[in-house]
């Protein structure tokens, strides 16, 4: 089956054809590493996830290379350690801040199922020329104002969007409609008030490094067009991020890399996940309903949070609630029930044709449904495909049991207390003590625990 993907650019599906089928190559933009990550950052994680185990399952997993930078330079950092470590020289404060954010970044994402990218390069790493030769910032700059793209002004580098006739052809912003205004920044020493930062100075108390230009520190958005080519080339084969780094990072980042090697491209696909809302609402700290990766996963395992992002479109806007994440526990409950033993190698070709049409997941969990009803009514080989399917997208890494116990730890219960008060509950009912056998039962009630009497016996679960 044809592998179908929507570029941002031309903004049609189109047939995916790596640049070299032997080494297929994709880039996302990461973190920047300053607080925790929030459930918003978690929707291009889990989606390129998806994406990147795809790529391994069609083109094999040696023959695909999934690179996700770090922004650890990046003025909120800097106010974030001056305010957590004001007693240290600021660039311990900063590696502290970075160190202790990016750790929790991947304790965060690897319990959302996610694989490890192939290559994960820091931006402090890429900024001066290199010994091994790779790409970097600047010396993308140099060559950026020996082709006349650039230019030195107000104590900057700035990029001449003016030299550039076709930019802003990826969020459709023609440069004349770009003029001064409430929204666009005016500075004196601009040619064209759309032009961007290369290169700004650091004062002595900011990061700074010594450069052809001063003393000083990179703009954002020529991290990414360095990262990326230091890994995969010129012209690799899929960009994504989320929508809101369209315009300006990613139109920026085209401006700079083609111009800077003289490509007619950047990436041949560039692909989008849309925004997320939580409730119904933007999600805002100053709305109270801003939270966290790392807090969802105490009420809740990674596994449910992957299922409930994944049950909408990645193109499409999605809605974050309650409902939806319980809605997603009980479906995993039952999944895992079902196939979490399997030892099922070989996915379902509805799932991995619903996959293979630009990641339609809503289809996939419908296709999924269906293999649990048919493995739920014996059929083993319906079985073994859908334990398959589950484990290409990242579900499955336990056992039932591990399941049950991770639901356990992610609630706070003690399933030792539990099935202790259940023992004295049967106790009780054996000797006709139904007050007591009651009180039982509202005890663990109020812990969180539902409990199930049926003709086989009791069990329990975890009220959501």
């Amino acid at each position: 089956m044809e592998l179908k993907l929507y570029d941002t650019l031309t903004k049609q599906k189109q047939p995916f054809r790596p640049l070299d089928p032997k080494n297929v190559r994709m880039y996302v933009c990461g973190p920047t590493v300053y607080d925790f990550a929030h459930i918003g950052n978690a929707r291009p994680v889990i989606v390129f996830d998806v994406v990147f185990r795809l790529l391994r399952h069609v083109y094999g997993e040696n023959h695909v290379t999934y690179v996700r930078n770090i922004t650890d330079v990046d003025d909120k950092i800097n106010a974030r350690a001056l305010r957590d470590f004001p007693d240290l020289p600021l660039n311990d404060a900063i590696r502290r801040v970075t160190e202790k954010t990016a750790a929790q970044f991947h304790a965060d994402v690897a319990a959302l199922g996610c694989l490890k990218p192939t290559f994960e390069p820091r931006a402090t790493e890429f900024v001066l020329p290199r010994t091994d030769g790779k790409t970097d910032m600047v010396t993308l700059i140099t060559q950026l104002i020996a082709r006349g793209h650039a230019y030195e002004a107000g104590g900057e580098v700035l990029f001449d969007t003016a030299s550039m006739p076709d930019y802003g052809l990826l969020s459709g912003r023609k440069l004349e409609d770009q003029q001064a205004g409430a929204r666009i920044a005016v500075d004196a020493h601009k040619k064209n008030p759309a032009d961007f930062v290369l290169w700004k100075q650091s004062s002595d108390d900011e990061p700074g490094w010594d450069s052809p230009w001063g003393r000083g520190r990179p703009g954002w958005h020529i991290e990414c067009s360095a990262m990326s080519a230091a890994y995969l080339g010129e012209v690799f084969d899929i960009h994504g991020g989320g929508l809101d780094l369209i315009f300006p990072h990613h139109e920026n980042e085209i401006a700079q890399s083609r111009c800077a090697h003289g490509t007619h491209t950047m990436a041949n696909i560039w692909m989008h996940n849309g925004f997320l809302q939580v409730e119904g609402e933007k999600m805002s700290k100053s709305l109270g309903n801003f939270v966290t990766i790392n807090e969802l996963l105490r009420d809740w395992p990674g596994e449910v949070l992957r299922l409930n992002m994944l049950k909408t479109h990645y193109r499409s806007p999605i809605d974050w609630t309650l409902k939806g994440l319980e809605e997603s526990a009980k479906t995993l409950d039952d999944w895992y029930e079902v196939a979490a033993d399997s030892k099922g190698e070989v996915a379902s070709g509805a799932v991995l044709e619903a996959l293979s049409d630009d990641l339609n997941t809503p289809q996939v969990v419908a296709s999924l449904h269906g293999l649990r009803n048919a493995a739920a009514s014996g059929d083993a080989k319906q079985r073994e495909a859908f334990a398959a399917s589950l484990r290409l997208l990242g579900f499955l890494s336990d056992s039932a049991a591990g399941w049950k116990a991770k639901k356990q730890q992610a609630s706070g219960i003690d399933a030792a207390q539990v099935n202790s008060l259940l023992s004295d509950r049967a106790a009780a009912r054996a000797r006709k003590d139904f007050k007591e056998s009651d009180r039982i039962r509202d005890e663990l009630a109020a812990m969180g625990v539902v409990i199930k009497d049926s003709k086989e016996g009791t069990t329990w679960e975890i009220a959501r």
